[in-house]
């Protein structure tokens, strides 16, 4: 056998997986973080109008458990827009530096707004202003337009708290479908589909690269 295309204990197969995509995909982001790369978290959140036309950008991961992948915005944005139409979403990861990449697609909800104060209070406080300051996805005249505002809410807020402003909050993708990628030589790349069945366990198979 080609020695190249043998196993090695990074490759991905269906025995060593962990059962549960949650924990496995947790294990990955940690090796991913223990590389040093810059932003581990950031990942591709793709969305859809209603007619179905899609667009997509880079957010960043804030929370991962057992209900989902969570991050924030305004819920005045192009993506909230989207999601208030069209409530399904999709998530890819890539860590070159590991040669691999996870995607993640299901239905999106607003998180609790408990949930969204507490995390908007961990925030620096540059950034607690930055999402008062900023009408996300508007056109505006000028970045001028934009450091005066923020400017004046300096003023405004100095020496005070800063509340999480209504139009800011988070989102909780509840995954439907994992699938963990990892290259391997001559592109027979190693992918792991997880799939959600319906009474809650997932199924595990193989697909072709």
């Amino acid at each position: 056998m080609n020695e190249k295309l043998r196993e090695d204990p990074g490759d991905l197969t269906e025995e060593t997986v962990d059962r549960n995509p949650i924990a496995q995909f947790q294990k990955w982001f940690g090796d991913a973080a223990a590389t040093g790369m810059h932003l581990p978290e950031a990942m591709t959140l793709a969305t859809a109008t209603k007619e179905g036309r899609p667009t997509a950008r880079l957010v960043l991961l804030k929370n991962v458990d057992k209900d989902g992948f969570v991050f924030y915005t305004n819920y005045r944005s192009a993506k909230a827009k989207e999601l208030d139409e069209n409530p399904f979403a999709a998530l890819v990861f890539y860590w070159p530096q590991l040669d691999r990449q996870v995607r993640i697609d299901g239905a999106v909800s607003r998180v609790s707004a408990r949930e969204s104060d507490e995390y908007f209070q961990t925030r620096p406080r540059e950034s607690q202003l930055g999402a008062l300051a900023s009408p996300q996805s508007e056109i505006i005249a000028s970045r001028d337009v934009l450091e005066e505002r923020f400017r004046e809410l300096e003023r405004q807020y100095e020496g005070r708290p800063i509340d999480r402003p209504e139009h800011w909050g988070g989102y909780r993708l509840k995954p439907a479908r994992i699938e963990f990628w990892k290259s391997r030589p001559g592109r027979l790349h190693d992918r792991i589909l997880y799939e959600l069945q319906p009474d809650g366990s997932w199924s595990i198979k193989r697909l072709a690269p």
